[in-house]
């Protein structure tokens, strides 16, 4: 059968892209047809021109309106008659829903899209059940799985929906499926007899970095971007509240941003949806609403400030970036903590359903923590190999342009393979890991795990060590996830072979992130566009010991570190630029500023550095008025509790902005709360404590007190302290 002609005909290609010509055949001859494209693959055509071909209507399921109305105006531009494509939804009045039937009964529509919620009417399905349908296409089908990353629970349903409508065949699609997605969908839908077409995920123009996320982060991004000036990009975060902050803060910077998320009213969303295709703005800034069905081909970098929950999330958003095969820059921002936050999201959520969230963040966590080739990481989890010495876009990330220290495992390897065996391969990751570091607990203990000879062989290592060599040699296949009881590992051929003879295996050390001070400042890639002067670090280092001698005070007291790296980055040569650097403020600027300028100044003139003029970031002003309030009710000896309450702070969020405003030499009083927490004496533990200290990291303090305060008390003891000799 030609398929070239009606091709040509409709959209004037002469030729077709990847599988799209054998799943068009597939669909054409009746088949149940799955298929699994990676964005701007062409997926859409896949179901159009069969649907122009075919005799009746196609039905396609989409889950957004807005893609359905893009995907009709497409059709529409491409055939003389406007009845050729419909919308059937919400949107629709009376006369609208009329006109669409007459269309569909007089055979002049060839493509009607719903939405799985009209679908389920009634009125519908009972209209539908008396026309010519050639097939029902399901467009974004892994909302169908709940192991997919947009379950939507009304896409169950489906199977029942198409039967009472017409057995006809039926075609799913979509742009991300890990094999677990796959069997879910394929059984959900009850067509596990379905021809399957998979195509590469490779993106090989993308770049994948991932870098620790700081309280720097929108410094960072606005670099990022302004280094970039001119070109597309989109940033995703996860709330609402953040998209607004960041999208403010490039646009005080001088950037070309809007926001886009569910809360704006449509008119806005569409209008900044336009500016963003009509390149009247660079950048949208957006939670995870936007994007889907955007045909950009040239948004030049993807920015994640939030991690996102899944690696299909993760993989399908990447993929906006670089249609066209140009540029992509995929950079995500990653902290611990953040995992931490998704996951008390999710315990409100059904058991079955929190499982299920916390095997996915725990992908996330692998990728974004390891220290191989990451394109390799990712095309694994989709179940593609991926050859990290010659595959396309082998050194496009930052592991493989960064390379980490290796060193020989294969004593530890041959462990790990042991213990899956010995275990009876029924375990998980952590569980295989709590078994090889002899960490008990119910489970282990009710298989009689803790009294075999093996349970804690590997104890002198970390239980993430072990994590990172289990995400290791699943990568090269020595041991696999099992799909029905996902996260069970399980021995492959190739583990079994190895634990007969073992060979060498170099394994690379993870990132870790879980570390790092409380104002940490990122130092990692040469790549990040924002690495201090390490020679200049040291200097000021020295100069800080010189004058905290001087004053009688711990070195801390007079900056912290991440102050000094920020001087190192942005090289300030008078006052009113040291009072701009991070933790410094005018306070501190006046009091110790005076040395740092001046050794600043020397350095720059006898190394002819080039000074970033630009690098001084403005902030939104927020934040201003937010420490006016605290330091006029804390004047007023107002309890913490009730300054935090009015401002709908939690403690700790209120003690993160005391911090703030403290580190930056301005002085606020807060006495009188630590009176009531603690006595004399214990306040003057803390206080010799903190002047006796390297450093004023509170998870030292917390180690050093073991127990006898909490995290609050030393915070605010900290705040007390630095007031009262730094400031």
């Amino acid at each position: 059968m030609d398929l070239h002609s009606p091709l040509k005909k409709f959209f004037g290609f002469n030729k077709f892209k990847g599988l799209q010509e054998e799943v068009i055949k597939s669909i054409v001859n009746n088949h149940n047809t799955f298929v699994i494209m990676p964005t701007g693959g062409g997926k859409s055509l896949c179901y159009q021109l069969p649907a122009l071909m075919a005799e009746g209507t196609a039905i396609v399921v989409s889950p957004l309106i807005a893609l359905m109305k893009n995907q009709v105006d497409a059709i529409r531009g491409i055939s003389e008659h406007n009845g050729v494509a419909h919308v059937l939804n919400s949107s629709l009045n009376k006369t609208e829903v009329a006109q669409v039937k007459d269309d569909i009964a007089n055979g002049i529509t060839k493509l009607l899209y719903v939405a799985p919620e009209s679908l389920i009417k009634e009125e519908y399905v009972t209209f539908l059940r008396t026309q010519k349908i050639s097939f029902v296409a399901i467009d974004e089908a892994h909302c169908i799985s709940e192991w997919g990353h947009d379950f939507r629970p009304e896409y169950r349903n489906l199977k029942h929906i198409i039967k009472a409508i017409d057995s006809v065949p039926v075609i799913c699609l979509t742009a991300t499926a890990t094999e677990k997605v796959q069997e879910d969908i394929l059984k959900t839908l009850g067509i596990t007899d379905a021809n399957r077409f998979k195509a590469s995920f490779n993106r090989a123009n993308l770049f994948y970095e991932v870098r620790p996320k700081t309280k720097e982060v929108e410094k960072d991004i606005i670099r990022f971007v302004k280094q970039r000036e001119g070109k597309s990009g989109i940033i995703y975060c996860l709330s609402r509240k953040k998209v607004e902050e960041v999208a403010q803060i490039l646009q005080v910077n001088g950037l070309k941003a809007v926001p886009y998320h569910a809360g704006l009213d449509a008119k806005t969303r569409v209008k900044h949806q336009d500016m963003f295709l009509m390149e009247d703005c660079d950048v949208v800034v957006a939670t995870i609403a936007f994007g889907m069905g955007i045909d950009k081909p040239d948004v030049r970098f993807v920015i994640h400030h939030d991690i996102p929950k899944s690696l299909e999330s993760y993989y399908q958003e990447t993929g906006r970036a670089g249609r066209d095969d140009g540029e992509g820059y995929c950079l995500a921002f990653y902290a611990y903590k953040d995992i931490e936050k998704l996951e008390k999201f999710m315990s409100s959520k059904p058991v079955a359903e929190q499982e299920i969230g916390h095997a996915l963040l725990q992908e996330v966590v692998g990728y974004a923590e390891t220290s191989m080739n990451r394109r390799k990481y990712l095309l694994h989890y989709f179940g593609e190999e991926f050859d990290e010495v010659n595959g396309e876009g082998a050194d496009m990330d930052d592991n493989s342009r960064n390379p980490k220290k290796k060193h020989e495992a294969k004593e530890h390897v041959a462990i790990v393979l042991q213990v899956v065996k010995d275990t009876l391969q029924k375990y998980k990751a952590k569980e295989v890991v709590n078994t090889i570091v002899g960490k008990e607990n119910a489970l282990l203990t009710s298989h009689k795990t803790h009294l075999q000879p093996f349970f804690g062989i590997g104890k002198e290592k970390a239980p993430s060590y072990w994590m990172a060599l289990i995400r290791q040699i699943l990568v090269v296949n020595f041991i696999k996830k099992e799909i029905e009881q996902y996260g069970v590992i399980k021995l492959t051929k190739h583990g079994e072979k190895y634990l007969e003879k073992p060979t060498t295996f170099m394994m690379t050390e993870d990132h870790s992130y879980h570390e790092g001070n409380d104002n940490s400042i990122i130092t990692n890639s040469k790549s990040s566009g924002g690495v201090s002067d390490d020679k200049l670090v040291k200097l000021l280092k020295d100069l800080r010991k010189r004058v905290a001698v001087k004053q009688g005070v711990p070195p801390f007291a007079v900056f912290q570190d991440p102050s000094l790296d920020d001087m190192a980055l942005k090289y300030p040569i008078t006052l009113e630029e040291l009072s701009k650097v991070h933790g410094v403020g005018e306070g501190k600027a006046r009091k110790f500023g005076k040395d740092f300028v001046k050794l600043i100044a020397t350095y720059v003139d006898e190394n002819d550095v080039l000074r970033p003029d630009d690098l001084i970031v403005k902030s939104t002003g927020v934040n201003s008025g937010l420490k006016l309030f605290i330091i006029q009710n804390t004047d007023k000896k107002l309890p913490l509790e009730d300054i935090a309450k009015s401002k709908g702070l939690e403690m700790s969020d209120l003690i993160k902005e005391m911090e703030r405003i403290i580190f930056s030499g301005t002085k606020i009083n807060i006495n009188y709360a630590l009176d009531d927490l603690l006595d004399e004496d214990q306040q003057e533990e803390i206080h010799e404590y903190f002047m006796e200290a390297e450093t004023d990291k509170i998870q030292d303090a917390l180690d050093e007190f073991d127990g006898d305060y909490d995290d609050d008390e030393l915070r605010l003891m900290r705040i007390k302290f630095i007031n009262e000799v730094g400031n």
